[in-house]
């Protein structure tokens, strides 16, 4: 006999993907946006 799937289960993963992702958008843009213009900003060392 087949299992019954677990779809409670796959929610509340689904849920904590969903969150996870949303707190590091949040993360990123409460960062300062320094970090993108410092690396094009630095002179060329091989120059």
């Amino acid at each position: 006999m087949a299992r019954k799937p677990n779809y409670g289960f796959e929610k509340r993963q689904k849920e904590i993907a969903k969150k996870a992702k949303q707190d590091e958008k949040k993360k990123r843009k409460l960062e300062p946006p320094l970090d993108a213009s410092q690396e094009t900003a630095e002179p060329n060392p091989e120059e």
